[in-house]
């Protein structure tokens, strides 16, 4: 896990070791157990490096790393399964001279050059420069865990790419803000572009697309992305017995979590209360239990973020969860004078939006494990987007099974008769239900009350407003894993790990657990008005029951409201309204409006996109 750049060119002017210093320097919180900087002979490239050292502390590991004559890399990331990788290219042959992952990409990528890809089970972001070729190749992890940013110039045909857009900057890349994205933000909540995962809140600064990989070509400008991966929603499994595909999925859970704790520095994980964070703990205890080799489970040490006196605080559960399985817990407990103290912060390491104050509990929760010695945390996410883990996913559950059914299923699991009679025209008409989605989300827009009439002409785009045809479940599962709702939950992750130096890993994301899910029959998904049924089967027993059989899902949260209400936190909101007016982005008239505070997941949080989203203009 570390910081990544580099800088690509025919003009060699541009590649000098001043730019690598800045660059890195600008990206040393993601790495600070060492740095590294390569220039090429020719002078036409330059990587950069910051480290932090999870596998092979030894300096041997240290990057860029090279491999022969011919290939260079910088990584940053972690291969899960280098162990059996290595031990297959050993018995080809190949000799390794560290104990690194970030050496079998390397070699790996000399035996199978972009096909490399489809033998990885890992989150991460590298780029290898083949010398021999004058050619980069730089690919991005299956679902988006790892950063990857780049722009390109044209002009003086010169790629720069970093781990954060601040390495970017740091290279002279212009900051200006994107007015659509920020649009769209402002007035949706959007922090991805459905129909265009690349773009980015700065225009000129894209990011390569999870599960792509792009090749650049110094000589002859050949600059190209290609996807290497993809979910096939329509393939399901031809294993009728169900508890037969329980077991399997109980192995490749087992399997993923067992791999996440490969590590030559402590692991530790967060534990919200809920199922998901409970189910890696309980996973992990009963690995370490059945490991004879391992230290006791009391070294096992868990993160948590809890809000006493908050309606929904979680530390009962916590505590349930800790007590119940041996490992000691860790607590923050964020403040409203914690947000204002951390605000600026956060915004330098998100860069971009930021949708609730989660990511200000989510940040003192990776401080906790850093001062607690702890260099990686495993953690949740995930499992509600493939597991169809919300509540907002039962209407389409319903238009699944009612499909064949009629009308009368409908009238059956919904007791308002206009409800039902919505989701039975959506089952039947689902391209029409999405027309009808865009269109509302666009005339959302336009009724916006604050935004400028002018700002809003010369940024519209209908593109932004393309919702999802639902003919099944999975495909709306797809949409919000693949195309716009994970990969932002991912972006804070990372950037809130690794503003700590701490890594963050995600057992849900196994791309082969993701796979088997998509190809479950629907009932495995919801049952009986369960979410996540099937790994609810999974932990019964392991967990205790009130967490595993709970119907009562509850989205992390803090008491954003409450702090809302605040006035210095007011008075910050006030501070950005001003602004955007000053962009004329907003009219004059929001000056005078009330502050509403909101929760955290209420669509309408209108303020809280105002001292998020002006911060996209410095």
């Amino acid at each position: 896990m570390c910081g990544i750049a580099g800088i690509i060119s025919s003009n060699t002017n541009k590649v000098n070791k001043e730019a690598l210093l800045h660059i890195g320097d600008a990206l040393a919180h993601r790495g600070p157990d060492g740095m590294g900087n390569w220039i090429s002979a020719k002078g036409n490239v330059g990587l950069a490096h910051r480290r932090l050292a999870i596998i092979d502390l030894s300096d041997r590991a240290a990057q860029p790393m090279h491999f022969g004559d011919r290939y260079s890399i910088v990584y940053n990331g972690e291969l899960y399964n280098y162990l059996e990788l290595r031990k297959e290219l050993q018995k080809a042959g190949m000799i390794f001279h560290t104990n690194s992952d970030t050496e079998v990409i390397l070699a790996m990528y000399s035996i199978y050059q972009e096909k490399c890809l489809d033998y990885f089970d890992g989150m991460f972001a590298f780029a290898i420069w083949d010398e021999i070729a004058q050619q980069l190749f730089a690919a991005r992890d299956r679902f988006g865990e790892k950063p990857f940013f780049y722009a390109l110039d044209k002009d003086s045909n010169t790629l720069y790419f970093a781990s954060e857009m601040k390495g970017l900057w740091a290279a002279q890349v212009k900051k200006v803000a994107n007015e659509r994205m920020l649009l769209n933000y402002l007035t949706l909540g959007y922090t991805q572009n459905p129909a265009d995962s690349s773009e980015t809140f700065f225009s000129g600064i894209k990011k390569l697309p999870a599960a792509h990989y792009l090749n650049f070509r110094v000589a002859d400008r050949q600059f190209k992305i290609e996807r290497y991966w993809n979910i096939n929603r329509e393939k399901k499994n031809t294993e009728k017995d169900p508890s037969k595909l329980i077991e399997k999925f109980k192995q490749l859970f087992y399997e993923s979590v067992n791999r996440r704790l490969r590590s030559d520095v402590p692991v530790g994980t967060s534990l919200s209360g809920g199922l998901d964070s409970g189910s890696i703990v309980a996973e992990i205890v009963s690995i370490l239990r059945n490991n004879t080799l391992s230290k006791d489970r009391n070294t096992l040490k868990t993160f948590s973020a809890i809000f006493p006196e908050f309606e929904k605080d979680e530390s009962e559960k916590i505590k349930m969860v800790s007590e119940l399985l041996g490992v000691p817990n860790f607590t923050v407990s964020p403040t409203a004078t914690d947000l204002i103290n951390d605000f600026e912060k956060i915004c330098y390491y998100q860069e971009e939006p930021w949708k609730s104050s989660g990511s200000e509990a989510q940040y003192n929760v990776f401080k906790a494990a850093k001062n607690q010695g702890v260099k990686v945390v495993l953690d949740g996410q995930g499992a509600d987007e493939i597991l169809a883990g919300y509540s907002k996913y039962l209407p389409w559950f319903h238009q699944e099974m009612g499909k064949q059914s009629g009308i009368k299923y409908f009238f059956y699991q919904y007791s308002d008769r206009r409800e039902a009679l919505k989701n039975y025209a959506s089952a039947k008409a689902p391209s029409i239900a999405s027309r009808f989605l865009s269109r509302r989300a666009s005339v959302l827009q336009k009724n916006h009350p604050y935004i400028s009439r002018e700002y809003l002409r010369a940024n519209y785009g209908k593109d932004f407003f393309q919702k999802p045809i639902v003919r099944g479940l999975n495909d709306i599962l797809y949409f919000d894993t693949f195309q716009m709702g994970l990969e932002e939950l991912l972006r804070y992750a990372d950037r809130n790990s690794m503003a700590h130096g701490v890594e963050v890993r995600l057992p849900f994301l196994s791309h082969e657990l993701v796979e088997f899910i998509f190809s479950l029959p629907t009932e495995l998904k919801i049952h009986q008005g369960f979410t996540k049924y099937i790994l609810r089967v999974a932990m019964n027993k392991k967990l205790p029951e009130d967490i595993v059989w709970t119907k009562n899902k509850i989205g992390f949260e803090t008491p954003q409201k409450i702090w809302m209400q605040d006035l210095r936190v007011q008075e910050m909101i006030h501070e950005a309204r001003k602004k955007l007016v000053a962009e004329r982005i907003l009219d004059k008239a929001v000056l005078s409006a009330d502050i509403k505070p909101r929760d955290s997941y209420l669509q309408n949080n209108d303020d809280w996109r105002y001292l998020t989203g002006a911060m996209v203009l410095g």
